[in-house]
């Protein structure tokens, strides 16, 4: 069977089956390390500068399937303050999206023991392409695949909340308040952006002296969408390797391997099978991420962050 009608097939079932649109943002299964890019209130958190890059190619196999690349840089600024860059570029079918984002959070303080809670605000702006010819049409006369964007500017503002201790965060953030066009593939044509809503959060516990479990979830809405719900469930060792699991709600089971290089380069792998009616089409989605923090004496001094 051709990729062309492989295509076709798949984008019928990827609505019979009410995954995806959900995904008008990107979808991340290591979502625990990329709180950044959804999050305004994680800026600064961790306490030192640190850089994060990762790749996802989502739906091996199938043409215009979604690939996401993002970059992110964060860093304190004074004791309560933090700001940050996230860059994402998203590719589906014929359309391509890059964000820019800036990040800015004050932190407060909630108690002796340290706990902090992180008020957000992000603004920036988003390139919109899209180019029909790299479509799969389903009316070969139809006169809007005429109409292709190149670069358009679309403005976004957001804010974030995130709370955190030395064991524990939460986080509840609208990433755009100011939704515009994208790309519907169900319709093959523009259609408007609705409004997500992400919610975050997760524990670190001992098991024993070598090992830490680290169970967390991820929440997204869109508004006349399904709930995207992931629930993970982690394992590190010696804290050095990570071993998880992940599970996405009707639509894919995942497992996750991490190394702590050193203390500070971190990198990790997420490999996830479908298990909707997709998986007959696709052999898996690939995700990795690397992340270097640049860490002084005194943070040295202080308990590691294990989120």
């Amino acid at each position: 069977m051709k990729l062309t009608h492989l295509f076709k097939i798949c984008i019928c079932l990827w609505f019979v089956t009410g995954c995806v649109w959900g995904q008008q943002d990107p979808q991340y299964t290591q979502y625990q390390y990329n709180p950044l890019s959804v999050n305004a209130g994680y800026a600064g958190s961790r306490g030192h500068l640190t850089l994060l890059t990762l790749y996802r190619s989502q739906w091996a196999g199938i043409e215009g399937a979604p690939k996401t690349i993002t970059f992110g840089v964060d860093t304190p600024i004074g004791k309560v303050d933090g700001v940050g860059l996230s860059i994402i570029q998203d590719e589906l079918g014929p359309a391509t999206e890059t964000y820019f984002d800036a990040n800015y959070a004050h932190q407060l303080i909630l108690n002796q023991k340290g706990d902090r809670l992180g008020l957000g605000l992000k603004a920036g702006v988003r390139v919109f392409s899209l180019d029909f010819s790299r479509g799969i049409r389903r009316d070969q006369d139809d006169t809007q695949f005429n109409e292709n964007i190149k670069g358009k500017l679309l403005p976004s503002v957001g804010v974030g909340a995130f709370y955190y201790s030395d064991h524990a965060y939460f986080g509840v953030a609208v990433p755009n308040l100011f939704p515009s066009e994208h790309y519907d593939q169900e319709i093959e044509r523009k259609s408007d952006e609705n409004i997500h809503f992400n919610i975050i959060g997760g524990y670190v516990m001992d098991v024993n002296d070598r090992i830490k479990f680290k169970p967390s979830f991820y929440v997204k809405q869109v508004i006349g969408a399904p709930i995207s719900v992931d629930v993970s469930a982690n394992f590190m060792f010696n804290e050095t390797f990570t071993l998880g699991v992940n599970y996405r709600w009707e639509d894919s089971v995942a497992g996750i391997f991490g190394f702590q290089i050193s203390p500070q380069l971190n990198m990790g792998y997420a490999y996830d099978y479908t298990t909707s009616d997709l998986g007959n089409y696709n052999t898996g989605t690939h995700e990795i991420f690397l992340r270097y923090q640049w860490i002084s004496r005194l943070n040295r001094l202080k308990s590691p962050r294990f989120f």
